[in-house]
């Protein structure tokens, strides 16, 4: 074989070797990432799902629902504890995320994530919870107040996505890209080690001001978004609220539930301006606090947040409300 010909094929070559390589470690990471946090609660099978989820306390029910990329342990990590001390606290992993399964082809279809968590609801017996969505599973809290009004006694959201977004904050870019082919070779070669090397400047920007605890990776469940199962079920999830938030704005003025809105001042991935302040003028009767911090209050600023689901809580129940 002449030198020409070994060299085209070194040009070849070497992009697939690259290619390889990374697939190998992204898969490795996975692994280590799934041995390292295995499923803290227990499963419920809602038609073709597996909805993981964790329970802990007694009292009035609260249902807490998660946002992008993350999973139950971003609420287990701090308010779990201070809340199951007077309700029945249940987490759960939203359809895809986490140890929730989302079957092939399945998108992230935020009216149908709202559906099978008010199915869990029947089936966990909660009745009429106060449903607690942050960023994403915000939106989600909206789409199950507007579609299952029956399920829910009240929203207590926590620096929700309410608005179309075009657009998306830098740290969250991979996950727009088109086609699914193209995010599908992305998850399993660069988004795993690009992750890993932009660390530090996603944490400042998903937690920012705030400090992200040492410990989240682990005690947080930080880690799980580093699997590329992880990715692409964010990608599907963002892609979702891309399409239909706009549909969902428009039906605010349906809520028929007591919605209570907190936000951190300073939430750089979520404008308190857009998704706080000009939600509450479209929704009726919605309520608006605003705190010193960032996107991430319920894991920095987790009393400040616990105390504001009480109060929703007591307000529902008629009850006298703990002090600020």
């Amino acid at each position: 074989m002449s030198g020409l010909a070994l060299a085209l094929v070194a040009i070849v070559a070497l992009p697939l070797l690259v290619l390889v390589a990374l697939a190998v470690f992204t898969a490795r990471v996975a692994r280590r990432v799934e041995a390292a946090l295995p499923a803290r609660g227990r499963f419920l099978r809602i038609g073709d799902e597996r909805l993981h989820y964790l329970e802990k306390g007694s009292g009035p029910p609260l249902l807490l629902v998660h946002g992008l990329t993350g999973q139950l342990g971003n609420f287990a990590y701090a308010l779990l504890e201070p809340l199951s001390r007077r309700h029945r606290v249940v987490l759960v992993d939203r359809p895809g995320s986490g140890h929730s399964t989302r079957g092939p082809g399945v998108d992230g279809n935020l009216a149908e994530q709202a559906a099978i968590l008010a199915r869990a609801i029947d089936e966990l017996g909660l009745g009429r919870p106060v449903v607690v969505g942050h960023s994403l599973g915000g939106a989600v809290a909206l789409a199950m107040a507007l579609n299952h009004p029956d399920k829910v006694a009240a929203l207590a959201l926590v620096a929700p996505l309410t608005q179309p977004t075009r657009d998306v904050p830098s740290v969250f870019r991979l996950l727009a890209l088109r086609p699914a082919a193209l995010r599908r070779l992305v998850a399993w070669t660069v988004a795993t080690p690009l992750s890993i090397l932009r660390r530090r400047a996603v944490l400042s920007t998903v937690f920012g001001p705030d400090r992200a605890p040492e410990d989240f990776g682990l005690a947080g469940g930080g880690f799980w978004g580093l699997r590329p199962a992880s990715f692409l079920a964010a990608s599907a999830d963002l892609q979702a609220a891309g399409t239909q938030m706009e549909a969902l704005k428009r039906r605010y003025g349906e809520l028929m539930v007591p919605v209570e809105v907190l936000f951190g001042r300073e939430d750089r991935i979520l404008a308190v301006e857009r998704h706080g302040e000009a939600f509450v003028r479209q929704a009726p009767g919605a309520r608006l606090e605003i705190v010193e911090g960032g996107h991430m209050i319920p894991v920095t600023n987790a009393p400040k947040v616990a105390l504001f689901v009480e109060r929703v809580a007591a307000r529902v129940a008629g009850e006298p409300e703990r002090p600020a």
